[in-house]
């Protein structure tokens, strides 16, 4: 069966990654400090990394005073730029099996599948690293 959207942890990790260098586009993180934010595994976070790195998204730099920095303004990067690296295409198939035409005369979902997978990609779509950032409020409480 297709999915509507599809987010596995790497493309959650990526994404937040992202947003996270956004908030100080100028600078570098660790793949150790970032991990370490999201409370998730470095050796999975380094992989994410790699991804979007071979995409262009971020650059590694290794050694003392290396980390992982955008290669981009974070306004001229969307979510949807991200997810497509880690997930592929974003199609909005309004058929939970995967064919154009349901063979049911009215689909029990189709109200509701279409409208819902273009709410999602607009979304991505329309969304930047930029905003993100500028509506970030980690560590606020925190503090």
């Amino acid at each position: 069966m297709a999915d509507i959207v599809k987010i596995s942890d790497a493309t959650a990790l990526a994404m937040h990654t992202m947003a996270h260098l956004a908030i100080n586009p100028g600078e570098q993180s660790t793949t150790a400090e970032i991990a370490k934010v999201f409370e998730a595994s470095k050796h999975h976070l380094a992989k994410v990394h790699q991804r979007l790195t071979k995409a262009g998204l971020i650059s590694a730099n290794r050694g003392p005073g290396g980390g992982v920095g955008l290669t981009k303004d974070p306004a001229e990067i969307t979510l949807l730029d991200i997810y497509e690296v880690m997930e592929g295409p974003l199609i909005c198939t309004p058929c939970l099996f995967g064919k154009e035409v349901c063979p049911r005369v009215n689909c029990i979902l189709s109200n509701l599948l279409p409208g819902l997978a273009m709410q999602v990609r607009d979304y991505f779509e329309q969304t930047t690293l930029a905003q993100l950032a500028k509506e970030s409020r980690w560590g606020a409480d925190t503090e």
